[in-house]
């Protein structure tokens, strides 16, 4: 059962994050990476949500939404293209700026959900 609740999870966090990422970066006129960088502090925010929440609603809305929300794999691809194509500030902008407001808005959403 564990594991369906992840697929349904990731059935509407992929397809959230790729439209996501794209009305987001439609919207900048920037090499920046601004739909990743929303994606994955908006899915930071919501497992700090989920933190104190049942098992079954983690798996389901943490490990499978978030999961497939928030993307590792193509934060890292763009950082490595902007610093290939020399815009090297903007790469150590999203890193450094990726982690801490993750971070930010992870601890957030922790702190929201004691409430």
């Amino acid at each position: 059962m564990n594991w369906l609740l992840v697929i349904g999870g990731a059935m509407v966090g992929a397809p959230l994050r790729y439209l996501t990422d794209r009305a987001v970066q439609s919207r900048h006129d920037s090499v920046f990476p601004w739909g990743t960088f929303t994606v994955n502090v908006t899915g930071c925010l919501a497992l700090g949500l989920l933190t104190g929440a049942v098992t079954q609603i983690q798996l389901l809305l943490g490990t499978g939404l978030c999961g497939a929300l928030t993307t590792y794999s193509t934060f890292s691809y763009e950082t490595l293209r902007l610093t290939e194509t020399g815009a090297r500030l903007h790469a150590v902008v999203n890193v450094a700026a990726s982690v801490a407001a993750g971070l930010a808005a992870a601890f957030a959403g922790a702190a929201l959900a004691r409430l």
